[in-house]
């Protein structure tokens, strides 16, 4: 398998030792090549900027920029980046927030090697990686969270429901509209009136509501890993 055929992961962690070791065991991998590392937040938007890997490997905690500001740049400037967090932090600011801002996966670095790179295959594929304590923060929340009266007018369109899933999936605007072959304009709108028939405010509220209303499933948003 040549270079050019191999899928290109960018790093970005603080801490020199970790990217040493991410970076062997996914150069390790035959389908896989590290071409770049970042020390920071800002080192890792710009690098994601010049170098368009297909996916970028992020922690959350680093300097100057930290991983949801970094993660919502990285899509702003190339959408088709995916971007999977890994990281020892799962407070819920830290999910939600992330999720909302892109990230397509959020593995904690428990994971094994052999998950990470199967996470790093999945995502770029369109799936969304949840690490097993994350699905369980998504879950509880949307069990707390107050069920609303649902009415038979306020339920989503098929179109509005295949937009939501696609969302839980970790997709951009813009890959939803490629996926269903309509504009992005077109797909804003429709998350407009998912988020008021929802009566949410974001991407990652919207996930929790569908998993609350049984709009989607864990089937739909993750790619389950071993436990």
């Amino acid at each position: 398998m040549g270079r050019k055929d191999k899928l290109t992961v960018l790093i970005a962690d603080d801490h020199p030792l970790v990217r040493e070791a991410l970076h062997q065991a996914l150069d390790g991998e035959r389908d896989m090549k590290v071409v770049a590392e970042a020390g920071d937040g800002e080192e890792a938007v710009k690098l994601a900027s010049e170098l368009k890997p297909d996916v970028a490997v992020m922690d959350i905690v680093m300097p100057r920029l930290n991983g949801i500001e970094a993660t919502r740049k990285i899509k702003e400037i190339a959408p088709n980046i995916a971007i999977l967090i890994l990281t020892a932090y799962d407070d819920d600011e830290y999910v939600l927030g992330l999720l909302d801002a892109g990230a397509a996966g959020y593995l904690l670095k428990s994971t094994r090697g052999r998950d990470l790179a199967g996470a790093i295959r999945a995502i770029k594929s369109g799936k969304s990686v949840l690490h097993p304590k994350i699905i369980a923060k998504l879950l509880k929340r949307a069990m707390i969270a107050p069920v609303e009266e649902r009415k038979t007018s306020d339920l989503l369109s098929e179109r509005e429901s295949e937009v939501l899933r696609l969302v839980a999936l970790g997709m951009s605007n813009k890959e939803i509209a490629e996926k269903l072959f309509l504009s992005q304009r077109t797909v804003k709108a429709h998350l407009t009136n998912i988020f008021n028939k929802l009566n949410v405010a974001s991407r990652s509220e919207a996930i929790v509501k569908g998993l609350q209303w049984g709009l989607v499933t864990l089937e739909n948003t993750e790619d389950k890993l071993p436990g």
